[in-house]
């Protein structure tokens, strides 16, 4: 009991620094919505609710060892029932079957898909025989075969024949969960077309397809002032448009840990604002009539503001963005309050205002990345002060950079390898190759076009600015090129990241040494997990066109090509680099002609796809086999087990393990569990590729 009370008190005492923790208890009840495997009825809400008030007006005049732990549980369950409204607040139709015919509706976005191809996103959607209430209020569809009839332009209304489906569930059980994403996106439906994409009505108009049409314009013309992927890369940290970079600069980027570099985020914030303010605020002090009278300091401030805001709405309200620019102005305005721009009080407030928008930014790796990154910043430079003078004054940039570099690396890696299964092991070298490029050639570069190009001599910069953009894609090629500049990691365990998270933030920013002992302990937690979790020695997709089984050379796959999507995310959640071609090469499965077979401890595997597949099966279903079917199966329940397309359906990618008790089996739908996002179950039909 005494050691409870002196810990209350030793919280009570640290108050002060409430604020810090504060987007952290939030994030613990964000956290605990989506890691439910059921939606919260009305009784948990308001119980939520009720726990909130309470607890909000202990915090608030309860007993001073109180304050803290009362002011923690009501953020948690304020984050429960935010992100809860949140959910509810975006619904909106998504398609209940596959559907092939007619689509028409306005282009919102352009980008580029898995496989290369263009892709737009429509929105005022029209679908033939399907009632406006049941039509998704966007659809993403990727654009293959012959498609040069039209330019695709924002607020364009197209129409074309195009195959769409339901976003998919995880391609394994735990794995992304794609309809989670698209859910709070607004994306009803995704497919594609083979059919060429034609004109119905003119672009038209409204603020944010204005800007987009301002986006795509100026993209277009700096592209065609810059050649080949240099230019491509330039538009797209100038203007947010990906559209024109291709799958294999993509690839490069990301082997080299500067994938960062393409995605519109702090980093080009921080350069864009830090340029002009800095430019602002020395170019009024070399008037003396106007530095003496005025604070140059906070109309920098705001002229950076301003300028930020209009690269956000250039550059679209992208997630990531959007984060950026609050960041960017929370600092900006404590500039303006005479407050400390860069402080881990600022930060939070900054984490704060996004968790409070946009509740499930916490779950995507650019809102966890973005923070452990800068948060690691501002601890490793807070001594920096003190000790800067100890190094010469002509490495203080370079030591800075060093340090800059290792601090968000090490902050971001276990975040990048829990996320994407990879460690870029040249990635520190790239980063310091190329972060000075950023930030001296390419932004500056971008700042001087932008306010050349109305009278039209932005051609000078736009020429510097490629140069640059040329090198950090050398740099990425030579970097990925590299003998092992790719280590594979394995899926973490389910609980390794928030591990990860909760103690790292301990363990960096607690005062107090035995929180932050915690913290390590924590850490340590997180890598036994990471390191311990099993992966299963079998892998079904969820339309059973394609499985995985564990042999002594790593996962076998049953296909060399199709399914790529499926079976690229298996191998790299494995820790595996092969290419699907030289996984299907590997022992493990037998036969061909869409019938397979394999041995999974004792235990036959019979696997039968394409068309006709439940006829070839005939009387398989015998001897306790394990039979995978990508269509219907008609026959008897017999001595097997079955997974038939109808199966599949219900429970989505299934994984297995094998063990000395038997097969252990878990289903995509029971981890995920029941949620507003998945409750809609596709009808039998054709895959939709993206």
């Amino acid at each position: 009991m005494r050691a409870v009370t002196w810990m209350l008190d030793a919280l009570g005492a640290a108050r002060g620094r409430l604020m810090i923790w504060a987007p952290v208890f939030l994030s613990l009840g964000i956290g605990g919505y989506f890691a439910l495997r059921a939606e919260p009825g009305t009784g948990m809400l308001w119980s939520a609710g009720f726990v909130t008030a309470v607890c909000t007006a202990l915090g608030w005049r309860g007993a001073e060892r109180w304050r803290i732990p009362a002011t923690g549980l009501a953020l948690i369950a304020a984050g429960l029932l935010l992100t809860a409204y949140r959910a509810h607040s975006v619904a909106a139709p998504v398609l209940p079957f596959r559907y092939y015919g007619p689509v028409e509706g306005r282009i919102v976005n352009i980008d580029r898909s898995f496989s290369d191809q263009m892709r737009l996103t429509l929105d005022r959607v029209v679908l033939e025989d399907v009632p406006p209430d049941r039509t998704p209020a966007r659809v993403r569809v990727a654009l293959h075969g012959d498609q040069g009839f039209i330019r695709p332009a924002p607020g364009l209304t197209v129409i074309l024949s195009g195959h769409l489906s339901p976003p998919e569930g995880p391609v394994e059980p735990g794995g992304f969960d794609f309809q989670r994403l698209a859910w709070f996106s607004g994306l009803g439906a995704v497919g594609y077309t083979r059919s060429p994409v034609l004109a119905l009505k003119p672009p038209e108009g409204g603020l944010a397809l204005l800007a987009f049409r301002l986006r795509m314009a100026i993209s277009g013309g700096m592209q065609a002032q810059m050649d080949g992927q240099a230019g491509a890369f330039a538009a797209a940290l100038a203007t947010g448009d990906r559209s024109g970079v291709e799958r294999a600069t993509t690839e490069a980027l990301r082997a080299s840990n500067l994938s960062h570099l393409i995605a519109i985020s702090g980093l080009h914030m921080g350069l864009l604002t830090g340029f002009v303010f800095a430019a602002c605020r020395y170019g009024l002090a070399l008037v003396p009539a106007v530095a003496l009278r005025i604070n140059t300091k906070k109309l920098a401030a705001v002229v950076a503001l301003l300028t930020a805001a209009f690269y956000l709405m250039l550059a679209g309200p992208s997630v990531a963005t959007r984060r950026a620019f609050i960041m960017v102005a929370v600092m900006l305005v404590a500039v303006l309050a005479d407050r400390r721009a860069i402080s881990l009080r600022s930060v939070a407030i900054a984490a704060l205002i996004v968790l409070v928008i946009e509740p499930e930014s916490l779950v995507e790796p650019g809102f966890q990345m973005s923070f452990s990154a800068t948060v690691a910043l501002i601890v490793v430079f807070q001594p920096w002060g003190k000790l800067q003078h100890r190094v010469p004054v002509p490495l203080r940039p370079v030591a800075m950079l060093l340090l800059s570099s290792m601090a968000a690396g090490l902050a971001t890696a276990p975040i990048a390898a829990a996320h994407f299964d990879r460690i870029a092991e040249y990635g520190l070298l790239a980063n310091l190759l190329a972060v000075p490029l950023m930030g001296t050639v390419v932004m500056p570069a971008a700042v001087v076009a932008a306010l050349l190009s109305p009278l039209g001599l932005e051609a000078p910069a736009l020429w510097v600015m490629g140069k640059g953009t040329a090198a950090i894609l050398a740099i990425a090629d030579w970097v990925s090129g590299l003998e092992g500049a790719v280590v594979a990691v394995s899926a973490p365990h389910e609980a390794s990241l928030p591990l990860i998270a909760i103690g790292g933030l301990l363990a960096l920013v607690a005062r107090l040494l035995w929180l932050r002992g915690v913290g390590v302990a924590g850490l340590a937690a997180a890598l036994i997990l990471w390191f311990g979790a099993e992966r299963p020695a079998l892998l079904v997709a969820s339309d059973g066109a394609i499985a995985g089984i564990m042999g002594p050379q790593g996962r076998a796959l049953s296909k060399a090509r199709g399914a790529g999507f499926v079976a690229k995310s298996w191998m790299e959640d494995d820790g595996d680099l092969a290419l699907q071609e030289d996984a299907f090469a590997r022992p493990g499965f037998h036969g061909g002609n869409g019938v397979q077979t394999a041995d999974l401890s004792g235990i036959p595997v019979l696997l039968f796809t394409g068309k006709g597949a439940a006829g070839r099966a005939g009387d398989a279903c015998a001897g306790g086999a394990l039979l995978i079917l990508s269509e219907d199966w008609a026959g008897g329940d017999g001595d097997c087990k079955i997974f038939d397309a109808a199966k599949l359906r219900e429970t989505g990618a299934i994984s297995i393990y094998a063990g000395t008790a038997g097969l252990r089996i878990l289903s995509a739908r029971e981890v995920a569990g029941d949620r507003l996002w998945n409750q809609r179950q596709p009808a039998n039909g054709p895959a939709a590729p993206q």
